[in-house]
């Protein structure tokens, strides 16, 4: 790697235990499921043979527990931040869909009238910004190295949207996100240069996707 190239990695945490299926949201106490352990080490050995020289986390247990096999394998303390956490939702700690779920009780439905903003959480806007603010952090912490952010799928993707230039609204089944997944932001000096996607927990065994994770 050339002296003035930088590479950030956004990875996202690895499988979650949720036998409910709720929106966990910023809930404490989630921790990873026995698949996501072995994500967290699949991601681990996807960078043991690269450069990185410092490790950001959210301050999710899940992402903490997603971060401690790479910052062991890597001899680098996990530094949290807390702009990786993941996005405010009005539905935190509910089931989401209709039947037994939260969206067929009238009173939520004034949170699902703007799905550009959205009116049922934090702005897209405002998760692009705290995602730039930590990325800038981490690139700057690493210059001429690489660095990894452990994060969450939402906040992920609307950083990516935002690097490529994209619309920030979006369904949250286009999102190209999986678990322990990493997206990776390669830039020279400043300037943002290249966006790649890669998925070392691949094959992996996976349980009912839960949205806003």
């Amino acid at each position: 790697m050339t002296a003035d190239k930088t590479i950030v990695h956004l990875l996202r945490h690895g499988e979650v235990h949720n036998p409910e299926g709720v929106l966990y949201g910023r809930l404490p106490g989630y921790r990873l499921s026995e698949d996501g352990v072995l994500m967290a080490k699949a991601a681990a050995r996807w960078f043991a043979e690269r450069d990185v020289t410092a490790v950001f986390s959210s301050p999710m247990q899940r992402a903490l527990e997603t971060a401690a096999p790479l910052a062991d394998a890597l001899d680098v303390p996990v530094t949290v931040d807390d702009r990786l956490i993941e996005a405010d939702n009005h539905f935190e700690g509910m089931t989401f869909g209709v039947g037994s779920g939260s969206l067929k009780r009238p009173e939520h439905w004034r949170y699902l009238v703007n799905p550009v903003r959205p009116s049922w959480g934090e702005p897209y806007k405002e998760i692009a910004a705290r995602m730039k603010a930590a990325v800038i952090r981490a690139r700057d912490t690493a210059s001429g190295h690489e660095a990894v952010c452990v994060s969450h799928q939402l906040p992920v993707w609307i950083l990516r949207l935002r690097a490529e230039h994209r619309r920030l609204w979006h369904h949250p089944a286009k999102r190209q996100c999986d678990l322990a997944s990493v997206t990776s932001l390669a830039f020279e000096g400043s300037r943002l240069v290249e966006v790649s996607y890669h998925e070392p927990a691949a094959g992996i065994a996976k349980g009912p996707s839960v949205a806003g994770a």
